[in-house]
């Protein structure tokens, strides 16, 4: 077996054990010797190990590196969700309980998708870390960003980069909105400041 070859993408799985442990990356990468951005983009699947790094990482996780690929999620996979299922958003939802609320990808991603219907808690205020994109697809939907309002209709699309205060309501009863969204838990990297 090549011990450089590289693995099939573990970044799920090494995050997910890394947490349970409650380990940081300046820990994983001391005991594993390699480098914190490293073991960052192997989480954020920017980079893949070889078999001698993940044997490394699976040390100091205290695991193996079979565990590890039999938790990796698959490289290319395809999930269809259904009008009238629901997956879980791919992340953690922040809408009122009275919303009805549709996510529209299942499982742990670096993409979170919702769909939003009805009434939304107008008072909450969002600062997400990533990016994040509302297009409404019936109603109106009145946003507050930056100091400034907007008024979304049928089509409209609102784009927020991280970081951007915001608050919104739907204008009326018959919205529907789609929100989509970087994951919080992924940490996006302006590639062209090199």
């Amino acid at each position: 077996m090549d011990e450089n070859k590289e693995t099939p993408r573990v970044g799920s799985a090494v995050r997910r054990r890394r947490r349970e442990l409650e380990l940081t990356l300046a820990v994983v990468a001391e005991r594993s010797g390699l480098s914190v951005p490293f073991l960052s983009q192997v989480e954020n699947e920017r980079a893949r190990p070889s078999m001698r790094s993940l044997q490394a990482v699976a040390d100091a996780l205290r695991t193996t590196a079979v565990e590890l690929l039999a938790a990796a999620d698959p490289a290319c996979s395809v999930d269809v969700v259904r009008a009238g299922e629901a997956g879980d958003g791919g992340g953690p939802a922040h809408f009122s309980p009275d919303a009805k609320l549709r996510g529209l990808i299942r499982g742990h991603h670096q993409m979170q998708a919702l769909e939003f219907t009805g009434d939304h808690d107008e008072g909450r205020e969002f600062q997400h870390r990533n990016d994040e994109l509302m297009y409404v697809v019936e109603g109106g939907v009145e946003v507050e960003a930056e100091g400034r309002a907007y008024h979304l209709g049928p089509g409209d699309c609102l784009y927020l980069t991280g970081g951007v205060r915001h608050r919104w309501r739907a204008a009326s009863a018959d919205t529907r909105v789609l929100v989509v969204a970087v994951g919080d838990h992924i940490e996006a990297v302006d590639d062209t400041r090199r």
